[in-house]
């Protein structure tokens, strides 16, 4: 019998500050995957304390909604939900570490009682914000290693081989993207708040800027291939609907080993996709193949500085 799991990827809006009303919503929709069988859920990034709002606070206000891991009350409430309902459960927060740095993390919680924490390795959300420096992958109690990487890490691909390269079969991709302002032409774009706010009077609007270059079309430029070229099924998570003075898109999917998207969605709403994941894809597929036909000595230069790295929030509000 092949190894399998039914997995389940969310977005949704979340209120900016309010970790009470967003954990609500991270219980109502663990019990609807509950109830369908799911057994590993992802939530999006930063989805507990909010997102875009936090590059404009003051460090005491970040402060105030970070909290320490894993003695947090978030991390208290996700094991609980865990426990209660066997399932895998990650979330994203603000994580204050001992010394009183604050991190974008991400945790995730098994219904044995173990807790897992990513710190982004790419941090840009404001000048109060330390980046990771760890790759974080581990095995979960439904017999799947597991990798996570958060929004701005998966646009290397560095990171997602690494990821791949310490066993990880599944990916979990917690996003806050779509709709963002670029200096790159062809990099998303700001989409109007009014359609969002008329989406239920006209949701063919404002989905169609789901669907296009500002949402999925920027997506499959380069999503699919992380999946594929390293071999692992990957859930992209995702915000939805209006972040401070953006529009998230959503798109939560769920792609194969092969890059190929098993389900989706492109609903101008909260939402939930789901999806059967069988292990048996994997050996075969392209990426996991071609990791047997990598040449490590020749990629010194991979880890070699040129000389031109920028920190993450310069490249991403300089150049793009």
């Amino acid at each position: 019998m092949t190894k399998k799991i039914r997995a389940a990827s969310v977005q949704f809006q979340h209120a900016p500050g309010d970790k009470q009303a967003n954990l609500e919503k991270i219980r109502g929709f663990v019990e609807r995957a509950a109830a369908q069988g799911v057994e590993l859920i992802a939530f999006p990034e930063m989805c507990v304390t909010g997102y875009w709002h936090v590059r404009n606070l003051a460090r005491a206000d970040v402060d105030a909604l970070a909290e320490p891991f894993p003695q947090g009350p978030t991390t208290a409430a996700l094991l609980s939900l865990s426990k209660e309902h066997g399932m895998t459960v990650g979330a994203g927060l603000i994580e204050r570490a001992a010394d009183g740095s604050l991190y974008n993390a991400y945790v995730v919680a098994m219904p044995d009682g173990r807790v897992e924490r990513h710190r982004k390795l790419h941090a840009f959300e404001g000048p109060h914000m330390r980046s990771g420096d760890s790759y974080t992958v581990f095995d979960t109690p439904h017999g799947w290693r597991v990798g996570v990487l958060i929004c701005y890490d998966n646009n290397i691909v560095e990171n997602a081989r690494v990821t791949a390269l310490s066993g990880a079969e599944i990916l979990l991709a917690p996003h806050q993207t779509g709709g963002c302002r670029s200096r790159s032409p062809r990099a998303m774009g700001a989409i109007d708040p009014a359609l969002w706010e008329r989406r239920r009077e006209d949701p063919a609007a404002v989905e169609a800027e789901f669907r296009g270059p500002k949402g999925r079309g920027w997506l499959m430029r380069w999503l699919p291939s992380r999946a594929h070229d390293n071999g692992m099924f990957l859930l992209f998570s995702n915000g939805v609907g209006v972040d401070d003075d953006e529009v998230r898109t959503g798109n939560a999917m769920i792609l194969d080993p092969y890059g190929e998207v098993l389900v989706e969605t492109c609903k101008a709403d909260d939402d939930m996709v789901l999806a059967d994941l069988d292990a048996e894809v994997i050996p075969t597929s392209s990426g996991r193949r071609w990791l047997s036909a990598r040449r490590p000595e020749l990629y010194g230069p991979l880890a070699v500085p040129t000389g031109r790295e920028r920190d993450t929030r310069s490249v991403r509000f300089a150049l793009e």
